[in-house]
């Protein structure tokens, strides 16, 4: 069997996701190619499979979009991908394509008669019951207005905006005959089979057929050395992962830091492969970059953007959570953490260091939140370790092309 798996590299998460699958299918002997951005040759610099460069667009477009509202792609862009996509299928052919986040391949995969799996979340997902209505992100429009009200002009305007978003897929499916025309959240999820790399019960799936699937989370997280400096945290001390991630608002890691940077705590910091200028200070054990899995279990509380990589990360530790979302998808999926129990928001276009600190006391001190998130842990357990997920999509995907 042979698989051509496609990293998008919108985020870090767009690459991650899909490298874990690739290096298990590596495992099993499955011929794979992976494509891949340049920019992060570094994370396939010890793949036991072919790997081949991607012409994308870059992450600063994509989050400079990301930021304003305005739709992820141009029809231009979607359309300069379907010819990738389909050389890409015509060099390798393989049995079955896998993409992240690559949304031209729902019209290249399928003129190309190739099946078609993508990657993705269940908040994205057309049969997710989100509670109540949908939350708003940092938009212009919630730094002169109060939340309660920005959330109901949201909610009025969304089904114009995400109509203007899916307009480029629409374009690009009529253009190759594809004439059906699809809504946002269908364009995020159109493919052969689905699979949300989610925590199973986080989100609750209304009528969803047998080729959605909740298969759980895969986190990716770089294979280093536990960092020295690590070996003078206190055990005396309740300490704090600080991570905003590639996709959060970098402008406030560093206030995020000194509000919590005290006697009190010591907190582990990455800036995800930035440069920041973060003061040295006692208690401050700041890296470029850090193996997010052990930073989590040595943590206490974690704290990030709320995306879902670094939070299932910290789930999966048995760690709560305080989100420091600016986007639509943190958003969407700190609303299901925070309903839960195991999870808190500082909406970064409410952030002040007084949030901060008291949402961090209430998360350290909340018995019940802790009860929350061991409960979620168990459910959790060594059924959704990375390798068991990727081998779980490798299985349906298997399973689609039989």
């Amino acid at each position: 069997m042979r698989l051509l798996i496609i990293a998008e590299g919108a985020t870090l998460a767009h690459v991650g996701r899909p490298l874990l699958i690739a290096e298990e299918a590596a495992r099993q002997g499955i011929d794979v190619v992976f494509a891949r951005p340049a920019r992060y040759a570094w994370m396939t610099r010890e793949a036991a499979f072919n790997v081949v460069d991607l012409d994308t667009q870059s992450p600063e477009i994509f989050s400079e979009r990301l930021a304003k509202g305005s739709p992820l792609y141009e029809f231009d862009t979607l359309d300069s991908y379907v010819q990738v996509d389909r050389e890409l299928l015509r060099r390798f052919r393989p049995d079955a394509v896998i993409g992240d986040f690559r949304l031209s391949l729902a019209v290249s995969a399928r003129l190309e008669s190739c099946h078609y799996t993508t990657l993705s979340n269940a908040y994205w997902s057309p049969y997710y019951a989100i509670a109540n209505a949908w939350p708003v992100p940092d938009l212009p429009l919630t730094h002169v207005m109060p939340i309660a009200l920005a959330r109901s002009v949201f909610n009025l305007l969304r089904p114009f905006a995400f109509a203007l978003h899916a307009r480029p897929m629409n374009q690009l499916r009529q253009k190759y005959g594809l004439n059906t025309r699809i809504d946002l959240q269908t364009a995020y999820t159109d493919a052969d089979l689905v699979c949300y790399c989610d925590l199973p019960g986080l989100f609750e799936l209304r009528g969803a057929p047998g080729n959605h699937c909740v298969v759980g989370p895969l986190v990716w997280s770089p294979q280093m050395p536990r960092p020295d400096a690590w070996a003078d945290l206190r055990e005396d001390l309740p300490t704090l992962y600080i991570t905003l991630g590639s996709s959060g608002r970098a402008d406030l890691l560093a206030p995020t830091v000194d509000a919590l940077a005290c006697d009190r705590y010591q907190i582990i910091v990455s800036s995800a492969g930035k440069l920041f200028d973060i003061a040295s200070q006692p208690h401050v054990f700041h890296s470029s970059m850090v193996p997010g899995d052990m930073a989590c279990e040595r943590a206490d509380l974690v704290i990030c953007n709320g995306g879902s990589p670094t939070s299932q990360q910290a789930l999966r530790a048995g760690k709560p959570v305080l989100g420091v979302p600016c986007n639509l998808d943190q958003f969407l999926n700190m609303d299901a953490l925070s309903r839960r129990g195991v999870g808190l928001v500082v909406r970064s276009d409410r952030f002040s260091p007084r949030r901060v600190q008291a949402a961090v006391e209430t998360l350290l001190d909340d018995q019940r939140g802790r009860h929350a998130v061991l409960a979620l842990t168990g459910e959790v357990g060594e059924r959704y370790s990375n390798r068991r997920v990727a081998s779980r999509v490798i299985d349906d995907v298997r399973a689609g092309v039989a």
